[in-house]
């Protein structure tokens, strides 16, 4: 196993953690500014639309995405740093 691998492994974990703190709070955000509602809804709330419910899952989906590939490009381009190599 090359050694890129094995320092990205906790490394990679930490920042998916992370990540997806990060893309809950980017979210959050976005919608307050998008709907002017404080809370997105949840898929069960029977008070809301499915227009507003499939909305909100898509720009949470997107954001999540988003945030995920630079995070995790982020950790890979920081591990080639730290080791010379690119984790596999």
């Amino acid at each position: 196993m090359k050694l890129s691998k094995i320092v990205y492994k906790p490394f990679g974990l930490g920042l998916g953690i992370a990540g997806g703190m990060l893309a809950g709070v980017v979210f959050k955000q976005a919608w307050k500014r998008l709907s002017h509602d404080d809370d997105a809804p949840d898929a069960t709330d029977e008070d809301r639309t499915w227009r507003e419910v499939l909305i909100a899952a898509m720009l949470q989906g997107a954001i999540y995405g988003v945030v995920k590939a630079g995070v995790d490009r982020a950790g890979a381009t920081a591990t080639r740093r730290l080791t010379g190599t690119w984790p596999a």
